[in-house]
């Protein structure tokens, strides 16, 4: 004789309540994500229309062939500026990129989970958040006050520390990501550590490590504060030995844009686009580096 059991029907109501207010939970938090985002979006547009409709209007040719103009001076462009920003950035991405990948390599590959690579992780953590303006003080304690001026070297100096810490923490990122395998096939082979890193895991990750080095080159590209101290600015072509004040966008921008000269504030609205677009550019390429890579 079998005995058949039916299971004990659940009351409806309860469950019934708690499904209708996750339900409106679930629709509250769509709504106020959604508002959030469209906000954020709104703003986003809003930026960058403004700067397309007064930017725009402050480019032509003399913008990229002329130098900045003098008080008071009708014309004139940012062609110093612009090529000051560039050897600024490159030198300061020069600097960054051994230092950072090479610090970044020892924490994934050596340090791991050792106290020094702990301590440097946290160095590195305080360094991503530290206000630019600090590094900016600092490199002119050391480098600025002792040779008694200003020089694109120290500009250099101050945004290659502002990069350090991005290339740190996404090439140790980007190698920890590799898989463990791949060192081991290496390790069988009679590789060396040295050849295994170089060989192996850095080709493996060599599109992350690329789009860090991008994206610190994006972080830095449109630093004011650091330069301030630094580098300063001139309304002039700047020396090749990159010794006194050397013109840059960031801080041309900064003056030009409180300036009571109708033609330097387009040339701050002009800039101020360049800027934005160059940094654009940059991610968009750091995007297609990634994607190349998967």
């Amino acid at each position: 004789m079998t005995m058949t059991t039916t299971p004990r029907e659940l009351p409806h109501a309860p469950w019934g309540r708690v499904r209708k207010s996750r339900r409106t939970a679930d629709r509250a938090m769509k709504i106020i994500a959604a508002g959030f985002t469209f906000c954020a979006i709104f703003v986003l547009f809003w930026i960058l229309g403004m700067l397309l409709v007064k930017g725009i209007g402050g480019l032509s040719l003399a913008t990229f062939t002329a130098v900045t103009p003098g008080p008071g001076t009708e014309g004139g462009g940012l062609a110093n500026a612009i090529v000051g920003s560039f050897v600024l950035t490159f030198l300061g991405i020069a600097i960054a990129t051994p230092i950072g990948v090479l610090a970044g390599t020892w924490l994934a590959e050596y340090g791991r989970g050792s106290k020094l690579a702990n301590l440097i992780r946290f160095i590195n953590d305080i360094l991503l958040s530290a206000p630019s303006i600090l590094i900016g003080l600092f490199v002119y304690v050391i480098l600025v006050e002792p040779f008694r001026g200003y020089s694109g070297w120290a500009g250099g100096v101050a945004l290659g520390i502002i990069a350090i810490p991005v290339i740190v923490r996404t090439t140790e990122d980007m190698l920890n990501l590799v898989p463990g395998a791949l060192r081991e096939a290496g390790a069988a082979l009679g590789a060396p550590p040295s050849v295994v890193i170089t060989s192996v895991t850095w080709r493996a990750a060599k599109a992350g490590m690329v789009t860090g080095i991008l994206l610190a080159l994006a972080r830095i590209a449109g630093e004011t504060a650091p330069l301030l101290f630094t580098a300063l600015n001139n309304n002039f072509w700047f020396s090749p030995s990159l010794v006194g004040g050397v013109s840059n966008l960031p801080v041309t921008i900064y003056q030009f844009a409180s300036a009571p000269y109708e033609n330097w504030q387009q040339l701050a609205w002009a800039g101020s686009l360049i800027i934005t677009i160059s940094i654009l550019l940059l991610s968009i390429i750091a995007r297609r580096v990634v994607s190349g890579g998967k």
